[in-house]
């Protein structure tokens, strides 16, 4: 499955759901980049390695939404997908999902070798519950114009918010049961889980098969 949307729709709905798929990634390119200007000044102001990784985080998924905007934008100025050019990009929104996730192995294992504890910033906290509730939303709206559209760069962007998500809930769980219980290596560990979703997410997206059979078919019940 290539990166072109579904021919059954009419051209005016194509056209809106593009310009819904652009702004979304447009919305998570301004957000991502605030978020992570805030993350890694205050990481480094306060020396707090986690708040720097989470801001680089936010580069990454940054950098994924630019390469899906320029497409889209690209789309809609000229009334048709090149094909050649948006399976390119495809390929490389996939390599953002392994960079993610050797960044996350990376560092988890860095943490484990050093016994490294998460650290303890207010507005680090603030951040990741800000996160926590604006990027699943994000996630939901992307993923749902992807679907309708058929559109493999979508979907892409669409998930590469969701594991976002998993790693903003896994960081902030990891300082909760910090506090809790003492235990350092709970959070690498859900990283390294979430880890390996991304490889997957990025493989699929690599060979477009970002459409499950199972979604595809309940878009098609809904239709008839």
């Amino acid at each position: 499955m290539t990166a072109v949307t579904r021919s059954d729709l009419p051209a005016h709905e194509v056209e809106r759901l593009t310009r819904r798929g652009l702004r979304l990634a447009q919305f998570t390119i301004a957000y991502n980049i605030a978020e992570g200007m805030v993350a890694v000044t205050f990481g480094l102001l306060a020396g707090l390695v986690s708040l720097v990784g989470f801001g680089a985080d936010s580069g990454i998924e940054v950098a994924a939404s630019v390469l899906v905007a320029i497409r889209l934008s690209a789309r809609l100025r000229n009334g048709k997908a090149d094909e050649a050019k948006e399976r390119r990009t495809l390929k490389a929104v996939a390599v953002t999902f392994w960079v993610l996730a050797a960044y996350v192995v990376i560092e988890g294992v860095r943490d484990l070798l050093d016994g490294s504890t998460p650290d303890n910033s207010v507005v680090g906290i603030v951040l990741l519950v800000l996160s926590v509730i604006i990027m699943p939303v994000l996630a939901t709206a992307k993923r749902r114009t992807g679907e309708r559209l058929g559109d493999q760069l979508i979907l892409a962007d669409a998930a590469e918010t969701k594991i976002c998500v998993l790693l903003s809930i896994s960081t902030l769980l990891g300082l909760t049961l910090f506090a809790i219980t003492g235990q350092g290596w709970l959070d690498p560990v859900a990283g390294f889980v979430i880890a390996a979703f991304a490889i997957n997410e990025g493989r699929e997206a690599w060979e477009g098969e970002l459409v499950e059979d199972d979604d595809a078919d309940e878009a098609d019940d809904g239709e008839d």
